[in-house]
């Protein structure tokens, strides 16, 4: 299993900006796992973000936030990052980063390790 720990999450007001982290530690090279980011909020079903292969080359999102976040990798800092711009109230959530042996997937359970989520909270 892949150790993540997601940071960056806080309070921002609607329009703003976030850029969330996503470091694997210990002796876990996220090099060999696709990556995806996911969120959750309260009353809600744990939702699919925005995912990215080994490589950083093919990246996708979910409708929602298309054209908004960019998803992005940096294999030799062992990090994974979530560029959230022009925020809505409706993005509040907790966000979580997850690692799959496989590319291109965007299930929970397709994904076998995560971290322990960061808060994210837009204000109206």
């Amino acid at each position: 299993q892949v150790q993540l720990v997601e940071s960056g999450g806080g309070l921002v007001q609607a329009g703003g900006s976030l850029r969330l982290s996503c470091a694997a530690s210990g002796r876990t090279f996220i090099s060999n796992y696709a990556m995806g980011w996911f969120r959750q909020a309260p009353g809600k079903e744990r939702e699919f973000v925005a995912g990215i292969s080994w490589s950083g080359r093919s990246t996708y999102y979910a409708d929602s936030v298309e054209g908004r976040f960019t998803i992005s990798r940096s294999n030799g800092k062992n990090t994974v990052y979530l560029q959230m711009n022009s925020l809505k109230p409706e993005d509040t959530a907790v966000y979580y980063c997850a690692a799959d042996r496989s590319p291109g997937r965007d299930r929970p359970t397709d994904f076998g390790s995560w971290g322990q989520g960061t808060q994210v909270t837009v204000s109206s």
